[in-house]
């Protein structure tokens, strides 16, 4: 993977639209003080994303857009791109489909940054790991920005313990791993969550159980109640039925003997008993 131009628009002091190319065996920059050295170093740390606007030498990462001078007016946003040679096909699976590769980094005031590879948007995390894993990257020792020999003569031991790490590109490989205990570790979150759950399932299940089974013998006792109502009443209407029948035949007999002048006191008042009961 070779870096072959570097286009800035806005960025610190290159307010027009600057490219840089990045010949074979180019190794340096060099210049008169102010003329933008470190901004095209820092450039290049901002682009593979750079988080830390304190390694920007700024106060903010708003800083790093174009504040205005005396006869320019200052501008809302910043962007670099770098243009990748990607014909070896080192970069990760999911954009090595293509020989070049153009990472763009844009920043608007007060709206933060959008990365970009090849026209499609992508996080600052895809970028930092494209360039993990070529061995370089915003922190590489590759770049050497002003002060920076003296910094290393002077770094601790784990300081060069990760400088030699990213020389030897496995500074990708760490930041994968850390990547993957992330997720591990949310995945077992996860797996905690759904035991509560299944628990908390569990219990709502059993009472649902319970009542389905009261329901179930609510549901019986009921059929059977009914039953026995439709019995009570069937008897009861078979023997309003039989006394009924039996009190038109008692008195069909008292009508007779009374048209035959036949009838006494005591069939009247039977006949007259009879009826009585059935009424009541």
């Amino acid at each position: 993977m070779k870096f072959t131009r570097l286009r800035l628009i806005g960025f610190k002091s290159f307010v027009e639209p600057t490219e840089f190319l990045i010949e074979p065996g180019l190794t340096g920059v060099v210049g008169p003080n102010g003329c933008g050295k470190s901004n095209l170093v820092e450039a290049l740390r901002w682009v593979m994303g750079e988080a830390s606007y304190k390694n920007m030498r700024a106060s903010g990462m708003d800083d790093v857009i174009f504040s205005g001078s005396g006869n320019r007016p200052a501008r809302n946003t910043a962007e670099v791109a770098l243009v990748v040679d990607n014909s070896a096909r080192r970069a990760p699976a999911a954009l090595n489909d293509a020989d070049i590769l153009e990472i763009s980094r844009r920043i608007e005031r007060e709206a933060g940054s959008v990365y970009k590879i090849n026209g499609r948007d992508v996080r600052a995390r895809d970028v930092q790991l494209l360039f993990a894993d070529a061995s370089t990257g915003a922190h590489s020792p590759a770049m050497v920005g002003q002060g920076r020999i003296g910094e290393l003569i002077a770094a601790k031991p784990k300081d060069r313990r990760a400088l030699l790490e990213e020389a030897a590109g496995i500074s990708g490989l760490h930041n994968r791993r850390h990547e993957a205990e992330l997720r591990l570790s949310g995945a077992e979150q996860n797996l905690a969550r759904l035991d509560d759950v299944v628990t908390e399932i569990d219990q709502q299940l059993e009472t649902l159980k319970r009542q389905a089974r009261q329901a179930v013998r609510y549901r019986n006792l009921s059929g059977e109640i009914r039953k026995a109502e439709a019995t009570l009443l069937h008897l009861r209407w078979l023997g309003a039925t039989e006394a009924l029948g039996e009190s038109d035949q008692v008195a069909r007999m008292a009508l007779g003997f009374l048209m035959a002048g036949m009838v006494t006191g005591r069939v009247w008042q039977a006949f007259v008993h009879s009826r009585w009961s059935m009424e009541q």
